[in-house]
């Protein structure tokens, strides 16, 4: 195979994670989409929040690996070579950057879901 072609990897990775694929492509944009949303809303980033979020990316990039490891029907001996490693390595990088992206959206909009003011008449005492 002389040529990289997108559609091999694409068609590869179809028939590994099935349905799956798709479903996982979907929240992936949707976390990137609520992530930019999030940023312009808030005009920056929380620094707490990002810290949060990368002590769960860490188990993020742990359980891609146990995914792909179960996906593969493979185990951990089977590692071979140098690109092996590589693969492993941008396999938890991965599930690192998703999940931290996730988190940090979820905790952001916990926070503005505290912080939104309640709307509706107010409490009247009774006479």
């Amino acid at each position: 195979m002389k040529d990289l072609d997108l559609f091999v990897f694409v068609a590869v990775f179809q028939e590994m994670l099935g349905a799956f694929l798709w479903i996982g492509l979907g929240a992936v944009a949707l976390v990137a989409l609520l992530f930019v949303w999030l940023l312009l809303r808030e005009r920056g980033m929380a620094a707490g929040r990002l810290v949060r979020s990368e002590l769960v990316g860490l188990v993020g990039g742990v359980l891609a690996i146990l995914v792909m490891q179960a996906v593969t029907h493979s185990g951990f001996s089977d590692i071979g070579g140098p690109i092996d490693w590589v693969l492993v390595a941008l396999i938890w990088l991965a599930g690192f950057v998703i999940a931290t992206l996730a988190a940090y959206v979820g905790f952001g909009l916990l926070a503005l879901r505290r912080s939104a003011p309640v709307t509706g008449r107010p409490l009247q005492k009774p006479a």
